[in-house]
C-alpha cells in the first residue's frame, strides 16, 4: 500500500519533471545546474550561482520565477549601490488630512519571494552585507521597526569569479548563509552551437507557470519530513567536523591546506539537500550517496583554503574531493 509520504514525493518528482520541461523551453543544456537550482528552492536556501558572464546565469533564475508564479524582483549591484537601496528607506510625505508631515516606509526590492541579487560580488561588503537579515531571519528592519517576509523567500545571486576586475569577496557569515554554491561552466559543444543557432534566428520561448506559491510551500515540508538514519546524518556531520583543521578528526592534509572549514550549517545543509535529492528522484529513503553527491554545492565556499593551498593551485573542491576519499561512512547500527 503507498503511504502519503510515498504519494507526496511521487507528487514531488512529477513537479520535478514539469520544471525541467519547462526549463528546456528557454535554457538549452545546464542539466547539473538547474537540478540544484531546484534543490535551493525545495530546500526552501538560497544560492550563489557563480560563472563568468554569458551562461545564463540571470536568464535561469528570471525562468525560474515565471515557472514557480512568484513574484520576482533584480537588484543590478555596482560598486556605488547603498544598504537602502535594497531594504527601503523612511520617507516624510504630507497626511492630506492632518496636514502633519509623517514617516512612512517604503520598501526596497528586497519585498519580493524570489530575490536575483545580480553580479552581488561587484558591490562593497558594507552593501552586501544587507542581505544577512532577510536571508537567515526571513525578516527586515529599516528605521528600529522590523517587517517580515513574505514566504517563500529566495535569494539567488549571481558571482563573476573573483579574479576578475572590479569585485569584491563576500563576507564569510553571508557566503555561510548561502545553502548551495552552484558553478557554471562552459555549454558542450553541441549546447553551445543550438544556443547560437536560437539566440541569432527569430526564436521566442515562452514558459507556462507549473506550481503555484501554496503547492511550492506545501512540497517543502514534504522535503523535510522525509526520514534519516543515524548512520547517514553521523556521516554529514563526519565531513563537516573533519573540514575543520582544528577538530581532532581534521585528516593532516585539511590542517595544512584549509583556513576554516564549515560549520553547523554545513551539515544541516548536507541532509537537507541530501532529502531533497532524494525525493525528487522519488524516493523516500535518503542514503549516504545523497550526502556525498552534495558535498560540492553545499561545501565548497565554506571551506577556505590556505595561503599555501592557493600557492600550489589547490581550490575548495580538490580539497575536499580529497575528504570524500579520506572520511568513510559509519556502519549501520
Amino acid at each position: 500500500m503507498t503511504t502519503d509520504i510515498e504519494k507526496q514525493v511521487a507528487e514531488l518528482q512529477a513537479a520535478r519533471s514539469a520544471l525541467m520541461t519547462g526549463f528546456g523551453q528557454v535554457i538549452v543544456g545546464q542539466t547539473a545546474v538547474l537540478e540544484e537550482l531546484l534543490i535551493t528552492v525545495f530546500a526552501g536556501g538560497h544560492n550563489l550561482l557563480e560563472g563568468v558572464p554569458g551562461l545564463a546565469k540571470t536568464l535561469m533564475i528570471n525562468t525560474l520565477a515565471h515557472l514557480l508564479a512568484l513574484d520576482f524582483k533584480r537588484i543590478q549591484f555596482t560598486p556605488d549601490l547603498m544598504p537602502s537601496d535594497i531594504t527601503g528607506t523612511n520617507v516624510i510625505e504630507e497626511d492630506h488630512v492632518s496636514g502633519k508631515r509623517i514617516s512612512v516606509f517604503m520598501a526596497g526590492p528586497i519585498f519580493t519571494h524570489v530575490l536575483l541579487a545580480d553580479e552581488i560580488n561587484r558591490t562593497p561588503p558594507k552593501t552586501q552585507s544587507a542581505l544577512l537579515q532577510a536571508m537567515q531571519e526571513k525578516e527586515v528592519t529599516a528605521a528600529g521597526k522590523t517587517y517580515p517576509l513574505s514566504p517563500p523567500f529566495f535569494v539567488l545571486a549571481t558571482q563573476n569569479p573573483i579574479d576578475q576586475e572590479g569585485t569584491y569577496p563576500l563576507p564569510e557569515a553571508q557566503k555561510d548563509r548561502f545553502l548551495l554554491n552552484t558553478f557554471i561552466g562552459y555549454p558542450a559543444l553541441t549546447e553551445e552551437e543550438d544556443i547560437v543557432e536560437k539566440t541569432t534566428a527569430n526564436w521566442e520561448a515562452s514558459v507556462q507557470p507549473v506550481l503555484d506559491r501554496d503547492r511550492l510551500i506545501a512540497f517543502q515540508k514534504v522535503v523535510r519530513s522525509l526520514p534519516v538514519s543515524r548512520h547517514v546524518t553521523g556521516y554529514a556531520v563526519d565531513l563537516a567536523r573533519a573540514s575543520r583543521p582544528a577538530d581532532p578528526t581534521a585528516p593532516e592534509f585539511i590542517r595544512k591546506q584549509v583556513i576554516w572549514g564549515g560549520g553547523p550549517r554545513a551539515g544541516q545543509a548536507l541532509i537537507l539537500c541530501a532529502k531533497c535529492r532524494a525525493a525528487l528522484a522519488g524516493r523516500i529513503n535518503v542514503s549516504c550517496e545523497d550526502v556525498r553527491r552534495m558535498v560540492l554545492p553545499v561545501m565548497r565556499h565554506r571551506v577556505a583554503p590556505s595561503f599555501v593551498a592557493e600557492a600550489e593551485g589547490i581550490t575548495s573542491d580538490m580539497i575536499l574531493n580529497k575528504l570524500l576519499e579520506t572520511v568513510p561512512e559509519r556502519t549501520h547500527v
